[in-house]
């Protein structure tokens, strides 16, 4: 049985950050268990067709924190990425235009402009109406009826399940704000107003895929990680230790545990109240399927959006360009709109994208909270069941290690 200090589950983004950091301040006493052959979580790349191919959709390192950058630069030097200008379009009536969609409707023609203008002009949030509680009002009174019901609805039906009620609209504010006077002045100036999305200015690696900076950062660990660990239990014993074992028999003990596996994988917590063991059930995920295709596409766009629902997939990342000697692109889909098997490389991501439900809020902050009592942190994406990018996790997870360090030291 081993004991250590820290034991962190799941050297994704947000275990591997961990790790790296308290190596960093000086802490020896930590063990890394990650399930998978390799490190990197849904930031894995895989060599597809003579060219990384990134298994988990596309991930990229966006250039608005610099500490992150920093950091992950001391494991892959910055000189071994290129900086990208983000190039991301909707397909739409026939053609394509830039997103986000509502500060772009000026590269349509006069008339469809002025559709839509009407319509955003008639939406609640433009006649200064009260924000209403469900996803689909939100969405009809943040942009119109024109905008919803040809664009983001189609669209999120087939990202996130066709009851989009389910989701809160607490989450929507990451979405591009573009008011309606900032869509006019676009349409009259010819130039998109308004905030922009994520991911404006990117890195990407020259020679390898985005997954290739998670294996550095796992050689750098060295003997403190083992892969092909998977977790299922948890027990809680009465010095605040906590014992964590694997499928294969082997065990593990550690006064904090930083957990950034989906809650869902947990067969049992011994020691947690049953009422959180019943709301643990109710985090909602989304699966997708990656799917290769080799064809060239005439486009400079790194990433198209296609709210068509006879489509079945709603993304695709055109690989060659951002990724130097590649071609073709690979599609993103929700495991329940998949079709017949094409024969070409197919990869499934059970645990995508954390759903945004309406009560996820209320649970993650009881379960969360009752954690930390224990001596459990939730981080990332999955521990803290937030669709959070790989540049916030690892911020969060470096802030996270530098206040268990601090704390420990003055406990010292």
């Amino acid at each position: 049985m081993k004991h250590v200090k820290y034991l962190i589950l799941g050297a994704g983004p947000a275990g591997l950050a961990f790790a790296c950091r308290l190596k960093q301040k000086g802490e020896s006493s930590f063990f890394v268990l990650e399930k998978e052959a390799e490190a990197g979580g849904l930031c894995r790349s895989m060599e597809v067709d003579g060219a990384p191919l990134d298994i988990g959709g596309g991930h990229f390192l966006d250039v608005r924190r610099p500490a992150v950058d920093e950091f992950l630069f001391g494991f892959m030097p910055e000189e071994e990425w290129d900086r990208y200008e983000r190039n991301s379009k909707i397909a739409f009536d026939g053609g394509y235009i830039d997103h986000p969609f509502e500060a772009n409707i000026w590269q349509m023609t006069p008339e469809k402009q002025q559709e839509y203008l009407d319509s955003i002009a008639c939406a609640g949030n433009s006649r200064k109406e009260e924000m209403p509680e469900e996803f689909v009002d939100w969405i009809y009174w943040k942009l119109g009826k024109k905008i919803a019901e040809e664009y983001m609805l189609p669209y999120n039906r087939k990202m996130f399940g066709a009851n989009l009620n389910r989701l809160g609209t607490y989450w929507l504010e990451k979405l591009p704000n573009v008011s309606y006077e900032e869509t006019k002045l676009s349409c009259e100036n010819r130039r998109p107003y308004g905030q922009q999305p994520g991911h404006a200015q990117f890195f990407y690696p020259k020679k390898y895929g985005f997954g290739e900076v998670w294996l550095r950062m796992q050689r750098e660990l060295g003997d403190k990680i083992r892969l092909e660990a998977d977790v299922y239990f948890m027990e809680l014993l009465p010095d605040g230790r906590k014992r964590i074992k694997c499928r294969d028999g082997s065990v593990y003990e550690a006064e904090q545990v930083i957990t950034t596996v989906p809650w869902a994988e947990w067969e049992a917590i011994e020691g947690m109240p049953e009422e959180l063991r019943g709301e643990m059930g109710k985090l909602c995920y989304s699966s997708v399927q990656i799917e290769y295709v080799s064809e060239h596409m005439d486009t400079d766009a790194q990433w198209i959006y296609y709210p068509q629902e006879e489509i079945s997939y709603h993304r695709i990342l055109v690989r060659h360009n951002f990724c130097p000697g590649s071609k073709g692109y690979w599609t993103e889909t929700n495991m329940e709109r998949i079709g017949p098997d094409t024969g070409r490389f197919r990869y499934e991501n059970q645990y995508a994208y954390p759903l945004n439900t309406v009560e996820k809020p209320e649970i993650m902050d009881r379960l969360l909270k009752w954690a930390r009592t224990e001596g459990i942190y939730g981080l990332g994406r999955w521990g803290e069941h937030e669709h959070y990018n790989s540049d916030l996790v690892v911020e969060l997870a470096m802030k996270l290690a530098d206040e268990l360090t601090a704390a420990g030291h003055e406990a010292g």
